[in-house]
């Protein structure tokens, strides 16, 4: 009697993971289809969900001939793209899928038989779902990025009301330069390129409004940052 009911909950514990995958997949915000292998491999993502899609991973599964399998994970954020849309240079890979969009994304060539399979998404309100690991993993580049710019913004801050033109140049780019070998993050080493670049302006006029206008773009980003480097809602483990 207890082997037979040791059996017989296995099997319930294995339906209800089934079913519990089953549900995951039906309430996820974006749908994989059109897996095209080869050179130019690619999938299509569409957003099923009524809100932006911000971030996913996609899991690219192959099956060699000896029967071992390889497993590649793709991850994209693109929250950032609130405010980074549109600008010259801005990462078509790194912008949220709208609702209702349909969109190729580009992978890295598979062979043939290849399965993709989306395995964590977040919407733009922070509700998460998926797999624990790839979502934690996500929101972690998050918090790292949030406090990144929260640095950028503090160095702005702190320069600028006292600092003009070529002196506040320099001092921005002492505060940027030991910022980014602490943290070789992207927000430090734009900041410090930025400032770079502004060196070639002719004026401290042209200077400070030049620098006055990229800290208010970073500080739009840092507000971004803020706001989804926050989880929220109840995640659906697959």
């Amino acid at each position: 009697m207890l082997i037979l009911w040791t059996m017989s909950l296995r099997i319930l514990l294995a339906l209800i993971s089934a079913v519990s995958a089953a549900a995951a997949a039906a309430d996820s915000p974006l749908n994989v289809s059109d897996v095209v292998t080869g050179p130019s491999s690619h999938v299509r993502l569409t957003n099923t969900a009524t809100q932006p899609v911000t971030a996913w991973s996609l899991a690219a599964t192959t099956a060699s001939d000896s029967g071992r399998t390889h497993r590649e994970v793709y991850t994209s954020d693109g929250y950032l793209s609130e405010v980074t849309h549109g600008l010259p240079g801005a990462n078509a890979r790194l912008e949220r899928i709208m609702p209702g969009e349909s969109r190729q994304v580009a992978l890295d060539p598979l062979q043939p038989g290849a399965m993709v399979d989306l395995i964590a998404a977040v919407l733009d309100d922070g509700t998460a779902f998926g797999d624990e690991e790839a979502i934690a993993a996500i929101f972690a580049h998050r918090v790292k990025e949030r406090d990144a710019l929260r640095a950028v913004v503090d160095a702005f801050n702190d320069v600028l009301p006292a600092r003009h033109g070529a002196d506040a140049l320099t001092a921005l780019r002492e505060r940027f330069s030991a910022l980014a070998q602490r943290d070789d993050s992207v927000p430090c080493r734009a900041a410090l390129d930025a400032v770079q670049a502004f060196q070639q302006k002719s004026g401290a006029a042209e200077i400070d409004n030049s620098l006055r206008t990229y800290a208010a773009f970073v500080q739009k980003e840092y507000a971004v940052a803020q706001r989804h480097a926050v989880r929220r809602g109840t995640a659906i483990k697959n």
